[in-house]
């Protein structure tokens, strides 16, 4: 053995101390005996509070599966379980992998919880998924609208000629039809395409555009519902290179979608929040940057339908009856010029979008 190695003694208490895996022990009336580093960070509280506490005390309602818990706890059955979200009573959420252990000590039933936090592997998972996903469709959309688009010219260009050679005003009617329904179809594959000029970019203070945002949606909640506009900046942000224009109107889609979100809901209460802040390390598309800049647009309205979560950033995809569901995906093109990402996250109650824009310095 090494000598390094056999010089090192550390006792059990010390090792399950120094474990990022969450590691909890509880009765089998859920009062918490036992709780490791991992665990207070968590549950976001100190060794002290956590005596004469049970473990659900910490969760809402529907936060955590009791049921199940209280099963394993009468059967003496250990389970194990990917991908649970434990929902707190502060707001948070978490994805975790939970495996119970249940065990017998002088008569008293026990179990162990271990838990580990997936949120942040599985986001980049997802992401790299998501963005395969959305090139291919960005593809498939390109062909049909080459496939579309030229049929479209010669069809509108044909009805034009048909007018000239018309007498009969009621006939040019229908001619000026066709015209019309061409152009609307261009301009909607156009639209799918998403923005056909190059960026701007030049050194901008990003609280500048987004104060611009609010001012546009706020002059909108005047005249339709009213909801509360709050900011939330972190002014040690330095001026990103970006296109201001582009950037303006890919958060003006996603503050837009949570207005109506909001107004379609009737939410009580309703709020929109502008968040920034500055991340360490952050992966996008892949790449990891030292710095970026966070900007979140949150609604406290009714979430995403879990079955569109997936898909919401793909062309023509909406909840609305009269959307176009371009939106999103217009932002998220909009960003992908920056070098940038959206993420999304969100629940009954909690809908938050976040642009990721890397932090570059002025001599890169």
């Amino acid at each position: 053995m090494d000598d390094r190695l056999a010089a090192i003694n550390l006792s059990p208490f010390q090792l399950r101390n120094m474990l990022k895996t969450v590691v909890i022990i509880i009765d089998e009336h859920f009062d918490i005996l036992y709780v490791n580093d991992a665990a207070l960070a968590m549950l976001e509280t100190g060794l002290k509070q956590i005596h004469d506490r049970k473990f659900y005390e910490f969760f809402v309602d529907d936060g955590v599966e009791r049921l199940t818990f209280e099963d394993a706890l009468r059967n003496q059955e250990d389970f194990s379980e990917t991908e649970v979200q434990l929902c707190f009573k502060d707001g948070r959420c978490i994805l975790t992998d939970m495996t119970a252990t249940c065990f017998d000590i002088d008569g008293q039933r026990m179990m162990l919880l271990e838990i580990k936090q997936i949120d942040k592997q599985k986001k980049i998972t997802q992401e790299a998924l998501q963005y395969a996903q959305q090139e291919a469709a960005k593809e498939l959309v390109r062909g049909l609208a080459h496939e579309i688009k030229n049929p479209l010219g010669g069809i509108r260009g044909a009805a034009q000629l048909l007018e000239k050679e018309l007498t009969n005003p009621e006939q040019k009617e229908f001619t000026q039809m066709i015209i019309d329904q061409s152009d609307r179809l261009s301009s909607l594959v156009d639209r799918l395409l998403g923005p056909n000029s190059l960026p701007q970019m030049k050194w901008t203070n990003i609280h500048e555009v987004i104060e611009k945002v609010r001012s546009v949606i706020y002059a909108q909640t005047l005249q339709d519902i009213a909801i509360e506009i709050e900011r939330d900046y972190d002014p040690s942000i330095p001026d990103l290179y970006v296109d201001p224009d582009m950037l303006q109107q890919a958060l003006l889609n996603i503050a837009r979608n949570s207005m109506q979100a909001l107004k379609s809901d009737k939410t009580q209460n309703a709020c929109i929040r502008l968040k920034t802040r500055v991340e360490r390390q952050s992966v996008i598309k892949g790449k990891r940057h030292g710095l970026s800049a966070l900007i979140s647009i949150i609604d406290n309205g009714p979430g995403i339908p879990k079955e569109l979560r997936d898909t919401i950033f793909y062309p023509m995809v909406t909840t609305k009856q009269n959307g176009s569901g371009l939106g999103l995906s217009i932002a998220q093109n909009l960003t992908d010029h920056h070098d940038g990402k959206i993420d999304v996250e969100s629940y009954p109650g909690h809908t938050e979008f976040t642009l990721y824009l890397p932090i570059k310095k002025r001599h890169e």
